[in-house]
């Protein structure tokens, strides 16, 4: 694999990417006609799972280090998964928020008579 490029590695970028790609498709189904629109629900549930699939990806091989070799520590575990905890509760929170302003919008009955 490459080195890190602007100083991340190559799954934080791929994060970056899959997110900068969920907001534009999110954008994009925000203004589609009809029962399309509701389809940008789905686009943040994937990119999450997605996204945890590749945090929680195995980053070593099968077998196990020799012995006297160095051990790396992951010193970020903590980190990683309140930013996890974050991302699920913002997550939850938009959908509270499309159900409030966009699902459950009233629709008002139109007068039988003109007035």
């Amino acid at each position: 694999m490459g080195g890190p490029v602007l100083g991340v590695g190559p799954g934080v970028l791929a994060l970056a990417v899959l997110w900068a790609a969920a907001l534009l498709l999110c954008l994009a189904l925000a203004r589609a006609p009809g029962p399309a629109r509701l389809a940008v629900v789905l686009v943040p549930l994937g990119a999450a799972l997605l996204s945890a699939a590749l945090l929680l990806f195995p980053r070593e091989g099968e077998r196990p280090a020799p012995p006297g070799a160095a051990q790396i520590v992951d010193t970020f575990f903590i980190g990683r998964y309140v930013l996890l905890a974050i991302l699920i509760l913002v997550f939850l929170g938009s959908l509270f928020l499309i159900l409030v302003y966009h699902i459950a919008e009233p629709v008002y009955a139109k007068p039988l008579r003109p007035s």
